[in-house]
């Protein structure tokens, strides 16, 4: 009798369980985050269909737990896959959605278990700062066409501005306003040097979907500048979210122009995002309108990477380790 299990997880079976899972699983999962808690502020809001953003959450939850046990079980058959995966672009970028999505569990932790989210918070923002220490080593260290800066950047040293949206409910605003002063700097440089970038070269079109990356900082800067009651700068923020958020719509055909894969995960937290950055600063129209779109968008292409994963195909195309 032929098995009815897909590919991915049939071969993996015969050759040891979850042996080549693939880092690009995470950024969808970030994505899915992020659109939860952005409808769990749009309840806060205008009490938009209550119990749905709850139960979002709690079946992400539950994917991210299963995507991640997947990847520490490749990393208990072989650790040496972990160093492999973070040489690669894909592999990068995954494992540090990997660690946000730590923080934004614990969000989603705080009005259920507020202890368990700090918990949470400090594993997700160990692991962060150990993962961007290496991956600033092997930057120093790697070939010298390997040095480049690009936007995941944003992910790995600007990350930690999602641990304010535990620590301000927490009880934790003044840590939580130091984390804001200390990343936007960095987002601005980040920012700097990829202007400079696209005005010298076009990025190679396989690679374009990662500038949605961009707008991710710009909203979580509004959202937590409008949490910790800092008027100026969160309507400062939000408008550049906004003028970055046009500007990825209208380069969206060239965005997309190389067609669908696993960076299209870049597509989903920045959205999110923004969606929640308009609701927490009093756009709710506005805020509930992206939130839609955002939904459609975010749900999509988290099915679509899962399916590629199931099948067998999403670990070949983004040349993940194998234990």
């Amino acid at each position: 009798m032929t098995s009815q299990q897909p590919p991915a997880f049939r071969n993996q079976t015969q050759r040891g369980l979850f042996r080549r899972t693939p880092p690009a699983i995470f950024p969808p999962v970030m994505g899915l985050f992020g659109l939860g808690l952005a409808w769990r502020r749009g309840t806060e809001a205008v009490g938009l269909l209550p119990g749905l953003a709850e139960a979002l959450l709690g079946a992400v939850t539950l994917l991210y737990l299963f995507a991640l046990l997947a990847y520490l079980a490749k990393v208990a058959q072989r650790p040496g896959v972990v160093a492999e995966d973070l040489r690669i672009l894909p592999g990068r970028a995954g494992l540090t959605a990997a660690n946000l999505s730590g923080m934004l569990l614990a969000a989603a932790l705080v009005p259920y278990a507020p202890g368990l989210a700090l918990g949470v918070l400090i594993a997700a923002l160990v692991a962060h700062v150990l993962l961007g220490l290496t991956l600033l080593r092997l930057f120093l260290t790697g070939p010298e066409e390997a040095r480049v800066i690009t936007p995941v950047w944003h992910l790995t040293y600007v990350g930690y501005i999602i641990a304010p949206l535990s620590l301000i409910p927490l009880g934790h605003a003044g840590l939580a306003q130091g984390i804001l002063y200390a990343t936007i700097p960095v987002a601005a440089a980040i920012w700097a040097v990829s202007l400079y970038q696209i005005a010298t070269r076009i990025p190679p079109a396989p690679l374009r979907p990662l500038l949605a990356i961009h707008l991710a900082p710009a909203s979580l800067f509004a959202t937590v500048a409008a949490m910790l009651g800092l008027g100026g700068l969160a309507t400062g923020f939000l408008a550049l979210a906004l003028v970055i958020l046009l500007g990825l719509v209208a380069a969206s055909a060239w965005l997309t122009q190389s067609g669908f894969s696993a960076l299209w995960g870049a597509f989903t937290f920045p959205i999110a995002a923004c969606a929640s950055a308009l609701l927490a600063n009093g756009w709710q129209v506005a805020g509930l309108l992206l939130l839609a779109a955002a939904t459609g968008i975010v749900v999509t292409i988290a099915v679509k990477v899962m399916q590629a994963w199931a099948k067998g195909g999403l670990a070949v195309k983004t040349n993940a380790a194998q234990a």
